[in-house]
């Protein structure tokens, strides 16, 4: 099994931060994993985007231009990368900054308010673990313990912090059962 992954968004939503959880929790679970980010000279509020290839067996390349999935947090990025996703993938969008709804039928479109859950979490920047966390409640690729277990390295000495995006995870994956379990 071989999934690969393009997550964008602008710089300082925390798309290369996302991105790297993935990659982690897949070396956490003993995967074959691939990271490589994309970001123009921008600090904050340039175009950024990662490719996160997780894969039980040797990765090839980490070129990819038909991605299984896609992971879009603003709308330049849904413009951007719709079209690339492959027939039967899945593309998870934040509703929150993004005013439209997919174009394309013959993908699995989840919409989370990734934004706005966060927001109401205490903490903004958690957005992308609210739309890892959606991406997860679709396509179970690496288990939630794992991306626990990340989090409470990456963020260890920060509790609030890390209790935080945990929840941000826990809600997004909630936001994208509902989802399914309403259009089933």
């Amino acid at each position: 099994m071989t999934e690969d992954i393009i997550i964008a968004g602008f710089g300082g939503q925390g798309v290369l931060r996302l991105g790297q959880m993935l990659a982690y929790s897949g070396l956490e679970e003993g995967k074959n994993v691939l990271w490589m980010p994309a970001y123009g000279p921008e600090t904050r509020g340039g175009f950024a985007n990662c490719t996160v290839i997780v894969s039980d067996e040797e990765i090839g390349s980490p070129i990819i231009s038909r991605p299984r999935s896609v992971i879009v947090l603003n709308l330049p990025s849904l413009d951007k990368f719709e079209d690339a996703v492959q027939p039967g993938g899945v593309l998870v969008i934040n509703t929150s900054l993004v005013n439209r709804d997919a174009r394309r039928t013959d993908i699995s479109v989840v919409k989370v308010n990734a934004t706005e859950i966060a927001t109401h979490k205490g903490d903004q920047r958690a957005a992308n673990m609210v739309a890892l966390g959606a991406f997860l409640g679709k396509n179970p690729l690496v288990k939630r313990d794992s991306v626990v277990k990340i989090i409470q390295k990456i963020f260890g000495s920060k509790p609030h912090v890390v209790q935080v995006n945990i929840e941000a995870l826990d809600d997004g994956y909630k936001a994208a059962r509902e989802q399914i379990a309403a259009t089933a």
